[in-house]
């Protein structure tokens, strides 16, 4: 295993544990009948952890491009 494959791994693992921390929402509930009657904004922890996903994701993707782009050459 190289690097890059190793911090796929330790990435993914993040990415995974960042999104089951986050605050469940209503999800696809209020689409079968369920009422989502308040709107309401990430404040604080909440908004950080989501910050945090969305650069995981990005770091992830990156690293992945990276890797096949060398795979290839």
């Amino acid at each position: 295993m190289d690097l890059l494959q190793v911090a796929q791994i330790v990435i993914a693992v993040a990415v995974g544990a960042s999104i089951l921390l986050q605050a469940r929402g209503t999800g696809l509930s209020s689409t079968f009948g369920g009422e989502s009657t308040a709107y309401r904004s990430r404040r604080g922890l909440e908004r950080t952890l989501f910050r945090l996903t969305i650069v995981l994701i990005v770091v992830y993707v990156v690293i992945s491009l990276l890797g096949a782009r060398s795979a290839s050459a």
